[in-house]
Formats: structure tokens, sequence, C-alpha cells
């Protein structure tokens, strides 16, 4: 799997571009919100990247944030949901706002991107429930996120834990402890629930 690629930014033909790193040119699908976040072509670009291998093709879709990624992933294990629906979803909505409509359950946001009708703004709601973040780490009284929570937060939900889960979990955690005493101050949480 293609993880993350860094290059140069050689094309850019909405919604695809070229990226070239080691002297290949890597044609790359991405959302609107991420080509707004785009250097100049011919600076240097770094992408969270979904590798869709099908019969026909191998597709490699680029994220600007890895929230975007997560929330694509999520996106296309929706029955019904294929990689350009995904885009046009995230090209719509920012993450943050998509995570926001499916907690308060409002289809109305979903049904204004193109190709998401009423059933599928219904059933996207039914089945990205607790599967997605709002990309934001709990915040202490300062404003400031504590070193690690998103990897706490990351970890918790690779566990099967379900976003708002994680998040409760996160919040109790003493400030100072390393990332794996947090998981562990977490888990244990978790576990009294």
């Amino acid at each position: 799997m293609i993880g993350r690629i860094t290059g140069i930014l050689r094309e850019v033909t909405p919604p695809t571009l070229c990226i070239e790193t080691a002297g290949l040119g890597y044609e790359i699908d991405v959302p609107m919100s991420t080509l707004y976040k785009l250097p100049a072509v011919g600076q240097t670009v770094t992408l969270h990247t979904h590798l869709a291998i099908r019969e026909d093709a191998h597709v490699l879709y680029g994220f600007a944030t890895a929230a975007e990624r997560r929330a694509f992933r999520a996106l296309i294990k929706v029955n019904g949901i294929g990689a350009r629906t995904a885009l046009a979803v995230l090209s719509g909505l920012s993450v943050e706002d998509l995570a926001a409509a499916v907690e308060q359950q409002e289809s109305g946001r979903l049904v204004k991107v193109p190709g998401i009708g009423k059933k599928t703004a219904e059933r996207l709601l039914l089945e990205l429930r607790g599967k997605l973040d709002s990309a934001a780490p709990t915040l202490h009284t300062d404003g400031q996120a504590p070193s690690g929570t998103e990897d706490v937060l990351h970890a918790l939900q690779a566990l099967g834990y379900s976003a708002p889960e994680a998040r409760k979990a996160a919040a109790g955690i003493p400030a100072g402890l390393s990332v794996s005493e947090s998981i562990r101050h977490a888990l244990k949480a978790l576990s009294r629930l």
C-alpha cells in the first residue's frame, strides 16, 4: 500500500494532479478540499494516499490531511458509495462538517452534494454513525491539545472503539503521560464503562 507520497507538483488538471518523485510521475485523484491547499506547480507537496486496486486499474487517491483520508476510507466502505462519490462528498463538505452531519443526523447537508440523494444520504448517516471523528483532539482548559492525544485516539479506534468512546476516554488522561501510558489509562477507563 502506498500511504504517503512526497514530490514535486508537476501538473494540476482537476480532479487529477501529477506528482513527480524519484523520476516517476504519479497521477493522483484528489477532492477539491485538497486541491485548494496545494502549493504552486513546481513546489514540493506531501499527500496522504489511498491505493485502490481494481481488475482494470490501479488508482491513487490523495488527501491533504490524514483525517480526510480516514473519512474517505469510511465513506467507500458504505454500500453503494464508490471512490468518485466519496471524493464528491469530501469536495462538498469538510471532514468536520461531515462528522457533524453524521453526529447530528442531518441529511440536509449531504443532499447538497452532487450525486447524493435522500436515500443515499440516509444510508450514509446510518452507516457512518460512530465511525467518523471530527479530527479535533480533546482540548484542555488552556486550549492546547495534550501531547500524543491524536495518537491515543487513533490507537483506541484501531482497537475497535468508536470515535466518541475514544474521545471520552482520552478526555480523562492526566497530563504528562507518555503515549503508551495514556493508552493504558484510556483502556482502563473504557473497561469501567
